[in-house]
């Protein structure tokens, strides 16, 4: 049986069992699919270790939604154990008073710990740095080095990445926990650090910092203010998260929506509807080009009505063209692989593949339509348009993206939809115009 069904039948011993053999991600998981009300029955049931777990794995609006439900003491208890990181990030997107009460029932060195992570900017690294961290000194033996860690390891983030700073805790170096261990009591800390290491800004943006992990395989990146002091650390689980947040919000709008800012089941039905109706009508505006289009080449299609028949072939080939450029360069820039400085070289690329695709279609559409319309000028006309086409709609496909983030905005707001309805307009001028040409309307 499913968590749920055990709540509703209100079997405690079956549920303890359940609760005892599975993971504290399935917990977490199976409580946010429960009712409201009914989420704090199994959580009273875990262990206070096993609790906390399960807590730091919920969705803040889940975290939020299990207090209301909780007792006053256990709520203090619980907020007060989790990672500073962790609380500034539930607090955060707390309702202020219910966000004040919260931090008021804190201890004052959590309390001071969690202001200090929401004094700095939001999505940057300060955000969501821990700043619970176990700094070594150059000076020291390793025999010292490992009995710091032991004196104050057990409240610290993590300690298999160990950043090594001078006597004003300026970062000097990097120091792994496996080449400590192993290392000679008596040699100095100084001699085995990486002198070159990594490190990040706390005003620095959250996504560079998860990226910098990412590709340089970390499993923590320390973090130091404006003086290059030591003032935290960001763990390769936190950067995870947040590559997991800025893919989704990416998806989302390569998509034509805005992204949820909670569990799908958690958000209502008015809530999905609010994240796509704006866009729905920016794309209607975007599509009365096309119908003005239409109407300007009114003339053109009652002369050759067979030229209606490819309509939706020409704007469909353009719209999916510049919809796969759009997204192949949002994904470029998002993983740094592109900069916007690379305008000329992307598009001057993007005009060559855009060719090629339209070569390849037009050669392919020439004989079809040949036969479905037994007049070669129609073929021509078609095949030339798929050409034209594919070419224009790569260029824009592949330029929005690039002067969306020169101009500071985010490149997936240029969304696949969007493009595909400028592009239908363009397409189709460019379609009408060659049929005048050739077909001499």
């Amino acid at each position: 049986m499913t968590m749920p069904d055990l709540v509703a039948t209100r079997d405690v011993n079956a549920l303890t069992e359940w609760l005892a053999q599975a993971d504290p991600l399935e917990i977490a998981e199976e409580l946010g699919r429960l009712p409201v009300a009914d989420r704090a029955i199994p959580f009273r049931l875990l262990p206070k270790d096993r609790a906390l777990e399960v807590f730091e794995a919920l969705d803040p609006l889940h975290q939020q939604e299990l207090l209301q439900g909780l007792r006053e003491a256990s709520v203090r208890e619980l907020v007060e154990d989790m990672d500073p990181d962790d609380r500034a990030r539930l607090v955060d997107e707390m309702p202020a008073k219910i966000a004040k009460q919260v931090l008021g029932g804190l201890s004052p060195r959590e309390r001071a710990l969690t202001a200090t992570l929401l004094g700095y900017p939001e999505n940057s690294a300060g955000r969501v740095m821990s700043p619970e961290v176990v700094n070594l000194k150059a000076n020291q033996t390793v025999a010292d080095a490992l009995a710091r860690i032991r004196r104050i390891g057990g409240s610290a983030e993590t300690i298999y990445a160990l950043p090594v700073t001078d006597d004003e805790r300026r970062l000097v170096g990097a120091l792994g926990l496996r080449d400590l261990v192993l290392a000679d009591p008596n040699t100095q800390v100084g001699d085995l650090m990486d002198r070159e290491v990594y490190s990040a800004r706390v005003d620095q943006d959250q996504e560079e910092v998860a990226r910098l992990i990412q590709e340089a395989d970390l499993l923590a990146l320390p973090v130091v203010d404006t003086e290059g002091r030591l003032v935290g650390i960001v763990t390769v689980d936190d950067a995870m998260r947040i590559l997991e947040e800025e893919q989704t919000e990416d998806v989302a709008r390569a998509g034509g929506a805005e992204p949820l800012e909670h569990p799908y089941l958690s958000t209502s039905v008015l809530g999905l509807a609010r994240t796509r109706v704006v866009w729905l009508m920016v794309l209607i505006v975007a599509a009365t080009l096309t119908v003005n289009v239409l109407q300007l080449f009114e003339t053109t299609l009652d002369k050759v009505v067979a030229l209606a028949l490819f309509i939706p072939l020409v704007i469909g080939t353009g719209g999916n063209a510049g919809s796969q450029s759009a997204t192949t360069v949002t994904r470029a820039l998002a993983v740094g692989e592109l900069r916007p400085t690379d305008v000329l070289l992307v598009v001057l690329r993007e005009a060559r593949v855009g060719l090629i695709l339209g070569g390849m279609l037009a050669a392919l559409a020439f004989l079809p339509t040949l036969l479905f319309i037994p007049d070669q000028r129609m073929a021509v006309v078609v095949s030339l348009t798929l050409l034209s086409v594919c070419t224009l709609a790569t260029l824009v496909g592949s330029l929005l993206p690039l002067l969306a983030r020169r101009l500071g905005f985010d490149p997936a707001v240029m969304s696949a939809p969007l493009i595909s309805t400028l592009v239908d307009a363009t397409g189709l001028v460019v379609y009408f115009l060659i049929a005048k040409t050739i077909l001499d309307i």
